[in-house]
């Protein structure tokens, strides 16, 4: 594990040389494919070096990663050619790459709440620098503030845990806990992160404010750490699980309903990617806290199926925010008129965040209405409006964008680049190809 680590650490230097902006892109992408190349299908722990080790779940999630950072990179090319700091922003860019591999593949409890807590830093720096109205400080702030104050009771219950356990490592976690407090204190952070209904007001926020690198990592990554998070600790609340997981699995359903309502009112876009975001967390959410194998495996393959569809309604977005300076579904209307091949794009996008097939958010809904129907069949009630309501948010963001009278004070317009077709063309393409590749989700448990 060390080798790729200091691989990253090594090969970053390349792109601070000054008009190197693409040879990142490749660099991260050549990362991915050293990953992917070193990839088993196992769920045994493997390239166990020093304080890092990988398995299955692991794996995923650093090529979940470092596939987003590099589709950053190529979301953000007007920090290029308008010279807006882009060596920073590439530095950055790189900071958070490098502390989210060292987050995924750690394998100690200290060592992951470490780097978890440094990957808000340039995610932080992200949204201050480069994001587009004055109220990317409050988002800032938010984002800061949520996450520090339930993390604190994390980091001293850890240590009490330690007292008791006489080991951090996740291979020596032990089901030995019966206290309440330690369970809603150690998990409170990965709620906060996922995020739960009730501590979720920080990400539409966050997500409004940030430039579409920050939107990106936010929804593609970001949020992961929450779920994965959660399926490391799981080992330690095994008992307590069954006693109150249900408050969370209600909390989490009920608010999915409602912030699908919510969706449907939206008149700013990624307003509405980002509610629809805490929709689907929360089913994850309720999926993981049933503490069954399909629950897992669906936790697992919605995490990446989330990661990849709302990165690139986050594009999409993006791209009509860059013609038409304006986010409000009043004023980008008619792009079917002048962008008809993007509008094919809005389309596989939108059909994928409702799960259609064949999608992977398909297979992850599967898992997860199987997992929480076996839980408890009364929350079909809630699964059937949660379903029905995505598809609802889902064909108002495509019909109202798409459709209707173009705006009049449009002045000019131009049509796609290759490069934004190519962004979504990677965005797509594995989040429907990946369901022909779904044993990644269930080896793992």
């Amino acid at each position: 594990m060390m080798k790729y680590i200091f691989m990253m650490i090594f090969m970053m230097p390349l792109s601070f040389l000054n008009n190197k902006y693409w040879l990142t892109l490749y660099i991260y992408f050549m990362m991915f494919m050293m990953f992917l190349i070193s990839m088993k299908m196992s769920f045994l722990f493997e390239n166990i070096s020093y304080i890092f080790m990988c398995d299955l779940l692991s794996y995923v999630m650093i090529l979940l990663s470092l596939w987003i950072c590099s589709l950053m990179i190529l979301a953000s090319k007007k920090i290029f050619y308008l010279k807006n700091f882009y060596n920073l922003f590439l530095f950055i860019l790189w900071m958070l790459a490098v502390s989210l591999l060292l987050t995924f593949s750690a394998s100690n409890l200290f060592i992951f709440y470490l780097f978890f807590e440094m990957s808000l830093i340039p995610t932080l720096i992200l949204i201050v620098g480069w994001g587009y109205q004055p109220e990317r400080i409050q988002a800032g702030t938010y984002l800061l503030f949520y996450t520090l104050l339930a993390s604190f009771p994390m980091m001293i219950f850890m240590f009490y845990y330690y007292n008791i356990n006489s080991s951090l490592s996740f291979l020596m976690l032990n089901n030995y806990s019966n206290s309440m407090f330690m369970f809603f204190f150690m998990n409170m952070v990965f709620l906060v992160k996922m995020p739960m209904y009730f501590v979720h007001l920080w990400l539409p926020k966050a997500h409004v404010e940030a430039p579409v690198s920050g939107s990106m990592i936010l929804a593609g990554v970001m949020l992961k750490l929450g779920g994965y998070g959660l399926f490391r600790v799981m080992n330690i609340f095994m008992f307590l699980n069954n006693k109150f997981n249900f408050i969370i699995i209600v909390i989490s359903m009920l608010g999915g309903v409602y912030v699908s309502l919510m969706c449907m009112r939206q008149s700013d876009m990624k307003s509405l990617i980002a509610y629809s975001s805490v929709a689907h967390m929360g089913l994850v959410l309720s999926g993981i806290m049933t503490m069954n194998l399909w629950g897992l495996m669906g936790g697992l393959s919605m995490m990446l199926a989330h990661g990849l569809c709302s990165s690139g309604l986050f594009c999409l977005a993006n791209i009509s925010y860059e013609r038409l300076n304006s986010r409000s579904l009043y004023l980008n209307k008619g792009m079917i008129n002048l962008m008809p091949s993007m509008s094919l794009w809005w389309f596989l996008l939108c059909s994928s965040n409702m799960a259609a097939p064949p999608s992977l958010n398909l297979l992850g809904e599967i898992f997860l209405i199987n997992s929480l129907i076996g839980w408890n069949v009364i929350l079909m009630l809630f699964l059937m409006m949660t379903s029905f309501f995505s598809a609802v948010y889902s064909l108002y963001l495509y019909a109202y964008s798409q459709h209707g009278v173009l705006y009049s004070g449009l002045y000019s317009f131009f049509s796609g680049n290759v490069n934004e077709y190519l962004l979504l063309v990677l965005h797509w393409l594995p989040l429907n190809m990946l369901i022909f590749k779904a044993e990644l989700f269930y080896n793992w448990v």
